[in-house]
């Protein structure tokens, strides 16, 4: 049996008690970091709460030669992930190949930062279009940085439809963790080149540290947020469309939006 385990947002306390149960009668519990991980935890606060030895797998481990999986044809194998389990494609992939190999698979979910975000800010579920993920620039063979217009591009097609837009930021081993100003940053740069103005005058929320006792959130306009301190990782970006007056007073009175937008929410 493979399961996969939800940790939660921000540190190794998150887990569900069902989760708790199932890593503490494994055979083997393994985790991966590389999609999210617990900013409040490592893998020793893990280890002493789960009471457990845990393997950690590397990208490879897990994309490319996931030879972890064999153990899981005759032993309770356990498979940790940040946030929630199925959220990543990369763990998708991973229940679709073991099903492929006979081995069966159970789920147990883990709280998410897509419904934090919802949580934190009041914006409404419902109305959250095709995430976004924002990558790091990189640089091409002729020497040119390129920045990826894919995102800039979601978050129009979500506006058109009146829909707000979760923005992931880049988890790079090299680079680093994105930062909300760093991923405003390149989204007006993108704005500038094509005039839209799209971002620029617009309110953006930023978020860090989601599911810690001192979560930070501010929504203001985006070019306000560039140079906005909000701390250690991780964070993520919430771009909405127009806002419902709910949805305004929320972002308002919890994220400290300038009251300007309370004159533009709409009742529909």
């Amino acid at each position: 049996m493979l399961y996969f385990v939800g940790l939660g947002l921000f540190d190794e306390k998150d887990v569900s008690v069902k989760g708790l149960e199932v890593i503490k009668n494994a055979d083997k519990v393994y985790v991966e970091f590389y999609t999210s991980r617990l900013m409040g935890a490592d893998k020793e606060k893990m280890e002493n709460l789960y009471g457990r030895e845990i393997h950690v797998l590397d990208r490879q481990e897990v994309e490319q030669d996931p030879w972890w999986l064999e153990e899981a044809k005759d032993t309770n194998i356990v498979f940790l992930t940040g946030g929630d389990t199925m959220v990543s494609t990369t763990h998708v992939d991973i229940r679709l190949r073991a099903m492929e190999m006979g081995i069966e698979t159970r789920l147990i979910h883990g709280s998410s930062i897509v419904s934090a975000i919802c949580g934190l800010t009041g914006l409404q579920n419902y109305r959250f279009g095709k995430a976004a993920t924002i990558p790091h620039p990189y640089t091409s063979t002729r020497g040119n940085t390129i920045i990826s217009e894919t995102p800039y591009d979601t978050i129009l097609r979500n506006r058109q439809m009146g829909l707000h837009t979760a923005v992931f930021l880049d988890i790079d081993m090299n680079k680093g963790y994105m930062t909300v100003n760093q991923g405003l940053e390149l989204l007006l740069k993108i704005d500038e080149k094509r005039g839209d103005n799209l971002i620029k005058g617009s309110i953006a929320v930023g978020i860090a540290n989601a599911g810690s006792e001192k979560p930070i959130v501010k929504a203001d306009f985006a070019e306000n947020l560039e140079s906005y301190d909000f701390g250690s990782p991780l964070h993520i970006v919430a771009i909405p469309a127009d806002l419902h007056f709910v949805e305004a007073e929320s972002l308002v009175k919890l994220a400290d939006a300038p009251e300007s937008i309370l004159e533009e929410g709409d009742e529909n």
